[in-house]
């Protein structure tokens, strides 16, 4: 009798039944398909129901609950990541920069030593880290002072570095000391500022590397990100090793990656607020910043700047610029969308109002 189910069930859900009915006689095996096929028809949403409305209630009522708040990583003062509103705001509004980016780094060889070793090669080194950079404006000269004595083929490694960004070669050079010389005041500033975010090895973008303890193995926690360079690392596991950043994702591992991130990254704030939405509000919000094959900001810059209607465009942000812009071209509102009904006072195409009537003749009844 379990057969059935198979066409009556998502396939995911079968496949959980039936794991769970493994073992089990016929009879407890068709009580466990027969709670799951319950439990399946009381999820589903009835044909017309407003789901983008309750989504946005579900999540907008608790989300007025979060707070402003920054998490500091224990023992690393220096790395910290918004989390409550200020994250979610900045998920929704899809930044190509988070304000904090940062990356959770998981390793094949979860030991700490291996964590150290990883940590130490990935973080980028720039020369002000290595090297005093000193601005000398009466001789107009720029002094690169070397914290330590350097062999031939390094210095020689870092003056090809320079020469690629500064486009200018050393009047002076030594085993600690390098000298570049400037016409004026803003020649030397611009040399120096350069000079100093020379990176000389590690990943671009990995300001910091710090190792962590979670759930009995040891991973890197980084401030920065790069995804990209990151996975090539040997030693990486590349399945779990995560980014915050949501575009950066989209570009290394495609349009699917980004969007359960986005899902994950959402839940995620919400759990760690103690707000409890469901999950599938979310992948509704998900899949709709997705569906256009690239990752679009919730607001005017994205879906809601894009909506087919006038009114629904004029109803979110700038109203007036939204109607005279439509009023000089001419546009035509089609009504087919929630908000511009309302405004116009028609029902709305949502729950009995997605059903039209036309009047016609009666049908004349059939005589005997």
């Amino acid at each position: 009798m379990i057969e059935k189910y198979e066409k009556l069930l998502p396939h995911n859900l079968y496949e959980k039944a039936r794991k769970e009915a493994e073992g089990k006689n016929e009879k407890e095996a068709e009580k466990i398909f027969e709670k799951t096929y319950e439990e399946f028809l009381k999820k589903r949403m009835e044909a017309g129901e407003a789901v983008g409305v309750i989504a946005a209630q579900s999540i907008g009522e608790p989300g007025t609950q979060m707070t402003m708040r920054t998490f500091h990583f224990a023992g690393v003062a220096e790395m910290s990541t918004p989390q409550g509103l200020p994250r979610f705001i900045e998920l929704v509004d899809v930044r190509k920069t988070p304000k904090m980016p940062t990356m959770l780094i998981y390793l094949k060889n979860p030991s700490k030593e291996e964590a150290l070793k990883i940590a130490k090669e990935i973080e980028e080194v720039t020369l002000s880290k290595i090297a005093d950079v000193i601005e000398n404006f009466p001789e107009k000269k720029v002094e690169v002072k070397f914290r330590k004595n350097l062999k031939k083929e390094e210095l020689e490694q870092i003056i090809e570095k320079i020469f690629k960004k500064v486009k200018k070669k050393p009047n002076e050079a030594t085993k600690n000391l390098l000298v570049f010389k400037g016409k004026n005041l803003k020649n030397l500033r611009r040399i120096s500022a350069k000079i100093r975010t020379i990176p000389i090895s590690g990943i671009p973008g990995i300001k910091n590397a710090a190792v962590i303890k979670k759930e009995g193995e040891y991973l890197i926690q980084t401030e920065g990100t790069n995804l990209k360079e990151v996975l090539k690392l040997e030693g990486i596991d590349a399945t779990r090793t995560r980014s915050n950043n949501i575009k950066e994702i989209e570009q290394v591992l495609g349009i699917e990656a980004a969007r359960n991130a986005l899902l994950q990254e959402a839940y995620n704030v919400l759990e760690n607020n103690s707000l409890h939405v469901d999950l599938r509000h979310l992948m509704l919000v998900a899949d709709l910043m997705a569906m256009s094959g690239t990752i679009k900001a919730v607001g005017r810059q994205g879906i809601s700047g894009e909506k087919q209607s006038v009114f629904a465009r004029a109803a979110f942000e700038e109203t007036v610029r939204h109607l005279l812009d439509a009023a000089i071209r001419g546009t035509e509102d089609p009504l087919k969308g929630i908000a511009e009904n309302i405004i116009v006072g028609k029902p709305i195409p949502a729950g009995t109002g997605q059903v039209e009537l036309i009047m016609g003749k009666p049908i004349e009844k059939v005589k005997k």
